[in-house]
């Protein structure tokens, strides 16, 4: 790069025009009162607005910078692989563990995820892995002590540019779409929903992409505002045995949601974050296959003619999409008032959407935190789901 284009470039990166830094000075004053009751109570100061994000300054802006974050292995330890099969000391501890359909989604009654044990919690994840996604309704849990439960499943992720929570760890993240909509960040309506209203899974640009993710819920409308989560397991499951191994073994290309500068061509506009993972991977607590792709941030499958892959991915993103057997549709609202609501999924196994039928009309806010799990893999001995539990393949 030329003196004179770099001297350009960074006169521009001054100017920030890709991120959004800093604190939102206006946006505790529209905070919900249930969220304010819940931060007040735990001791998170808001008085300085809310949320926070690194400042400008400590944002990177060039891809290459974005991707020394996060580019090299980190240890981790699956937390489900070695836990009692039977669950016991979870499941004796509950007062009634409810599957909610037949392939994904289980809530169980009567537990606070902040009295569980490591031996409750390693079963829990267990069942996380098994049935995809499990919810605990009246939980008084603060953003302290969802933090340290991510941290217990895996290296907690902390975005570049993302609102958070003001607190000394960035990983507890802000889900908020009213405020988002607010400060004109996000475009929203009834004839045209963006934000999480969308078929997709979590950061699967990461080199390490989340395993299991805790989205707290301390507002939530009255009525609507629901989620719906869909199985990668049965997804696969869907598949003909021949297209089962064709995919086996390829890979596609998934991106990030934000866009970054190239170095290289930096007036060429904003690049997102690219890399590879597998297009069927293996869990590695069940060792079943799912099926790995989102409409949202899967672009390409590697090796194949640009309108192969189009096709392709359409027709998996459709099998998420339109099989209504293998989701399951969640209402947040809790029994006991004063109470939040939390679901722990796993994002390597599904894809969510979240419901906008509210319209911002009744406040929704939540907190989540991103466990980081493994580099993503295909096992070729590893089973299907149903093939595990030797149920019929047709």
């Amino acid at each position: 790069m030329s003196t004179e284009l770099q001297e350009t470039v960074l006169k521009l990166t001054s100017l920030k025009p890709l991120v959004k830094g800093g604190v939102d000075s206006t946006g505790a004053q529209f905070l919900p009162e249930s969220t304010k009751a819940r931060f007040d109570k735990y001791g998170v100061d808001y008085s300085n607005g809310y949320p926070v994000a690194p400042d400008t300054s400590e944002i990177p802006v060039f891809v290459d910078e974005v991707l020394k974050v996060r580019n090299k292995e980190v240890p981790y330890i699956e937390r489900g692989k070695n836990a009692d099969p039977e669950k016991k000391a979870l499941f004796g501890a509950a007062k009634e563990v409810i599957h909610l359909t037949k392939h994904i989604g289980t809530e169980i009654v009567g537990l606070q995820l902040s009295d569980l044990t490591d031996q409750q919690r390693d079963e829990l994840a267990l069942l996380i892995a098994e049935r995809v996604v499990v919810y605990f309704r009246d939980q008084d849990l603060s953003p302290q002590k969802q933090l340290e439960i991510g941290q217990y499943f895996g290296p907690v992720e902390v975005h570049p540019q993302g609102g958070r929570v003001p607190l000394e760890h960035g990983g507890v993240h802000v889900i908020w779409m009213d405020q988002a909509k607010r400060k004109g960040f996000l475009k929203t309506s009834f004839k045209k929903t963006g934000g999480t209203a969308h078929w997709h899974t979590d950061l699967t640009h990461e080199f390490q992409p989340p395993g299991i993710t805790h989205l707290h819920n301390d507002a939530i409308p009255n009525v609507g505002g629901d989620t719906v989560w869909v199985s990668g397991y049965a997804a696969f499951d869907k598949l003909s045995p021949a297209f089962q191994k064709f995919l086996e073994g390829k890979k596609a290309v998934y991106k990030s949601l934000h866009g970054y500068i190239d170095r290289e061509n930096p007036l060429s506009g904003p690049k997102n974050i690219e890399r590879e993972h597998p297009i069927i991977r293996t869990h590695p607590a069940t060792g079943w296959k799912s099926l790995f792709v989102n409409r949202a941030y899967t672009t390409r499958i590697v090796g194949l003619e640009p309108r192969e892959s189009d096709l392709i991915l359409e027709y998996l993103f459709g099998v998420f999409e339109k099989n209504l057997d293998i989701q399951v549709r969640f209402n947040w609202k809790p029994t006991k008032a004063g109470l939040g609501t939390s679901a722990l999924w796993d994002n390597r196994i599904s894809q969510h959407y979240a419901i906008w039928d509210h319209e911002g009309e009744e406040p929704r806010h939540g907190t989540r935190v991103s466990s980081l799990a493994e580099v993503p893999y295909f096992d070729p001995g590893s089973k299907s789901q149903r093939e595990a539990l030797g149920l019929s393949l047709d």
